[in-house]
């Protein structure tokens, strides 16, 4: 099963960001891939709600669902759309990631659970959630000749989702991202091998890339990496591009047979005891 990797980067307005994301399809389609995924925030890539309120409709007759869905269909491919910002009735935003069919039909929708809220030290607070809305539900569906589970850039984060999508089925994960460049150094590939790893999956993660135009830069270097770990393609972090891979399916069993932390886990009970005056001074006393 051949995949691709999309990498971009993504702009304030639409139509340019969809005639790059045609491009890179159109590429990846010539390639033989069948499955093609894009970075988190592909159709347009602001900070906040007021960049997004002028560009960003909602679900129902959005032209960027339409027009990701003629591009599915010309390529005759699985165009898994990252994601995009959906507009919501209380003034916020899905983040919501899109898998269209050949046809152009919308197999699975998955909205991001995990926002990041964050009160970083020296800088402003960062609050997601002020823009976006949290999504309550995981999801595992039928992609060409895989089952996909999928998530969005902070949910590789939390091990606890990718191994509920592993256990309901997933043979493959989907992590779409725009991850900051220092962050994206020292956590982006440890993470996306990690959550491989645990789960016997394989892991495509499309990211985007270099400078844009909201003023962020992102860390790029998207990945396939197969479930025992290994970076079977990686792009660069500065630029737009197309990471051509083959699965081997029954790659996930083998990996699962050999190392079956799925089928071994054991459910347990979680005590936490706190140290009272005598035993915390009897410690001291032993150190």
């Amino acid at each position: 099963m051949r995949v691709a990797v999309l990498q971009m980067n993504s702009g304030t307005a639409p139509d340019p960001n969809l005639d790059a994301l045609e491009a890179l399809v159109a590429e990846a389609a010539g390639k033989g891939a069948r499955y093609l995924l894009s970075p988190e925030v592909s159709v347009v890539f602001a900070e906040n709600r007021d960049g997004l309120k002028p560009v960003a409709g909602p679900w129902a007759d959005n032209p960027a669902i339409a027009r990701a869905a003629e591009i599915a269909r010309a390529h005759a491919v699985y165009l898994h759309l990252g994601s995009l910002a959906v507009a919501l009735p209380d003034g916020r935003y899905a983040n919501r990631s899109v898998l269209f069919r050949p046809d152009g039909s919308i197999a699975a929708t998955y909205d991001k659970i995990h926002l990041f809220d964050a009160t970083l030290p020296g800088l402003q607070n960062y609050r997601e959630s002020e823009t976006y809305a949290p999504g309550d539900s995981a999801v595992v569906t039928d992609a060409p000749g895989f089952s996909l589970g999928m998530t969005i850039c902070y949910d590789v984060r939390f091990p606890a989702l990718h191994r509920a999508l592993a256990e309901a089925g997933a043979q493959v994960l989907s992590v779409p991202a725009a991850f900051t460049v220092p962050t994206g150094e020292a956590h982006w590939e440890v993470l996306l091998r990690a959550r491989a790893i645990e789960t016997g999956c394989y892991v495509i993660a499309a990211a985007q890339a270099g400078s844009h135009e909201n003023g962020r830069q992102t860390y790029g270097n998207s990945m396939v990496i197969d479930p025992w770990g290994k970076v079977l393609v990686r792009l660069g972090g500065d630029s737009a591009g197309v990471g051509i891979a083959d699965l081997d399916l029954d790659m996930v069993a083998e990996t699962r047979a050999k190392v079956p932390s799925l089928a071994n886990a054991r459910p347990f009970s979680l005590s936490v005891k706190t140290l009272g005056a005598d035993s915390a001074a009897r410690k001291d006393e032993l150190a």
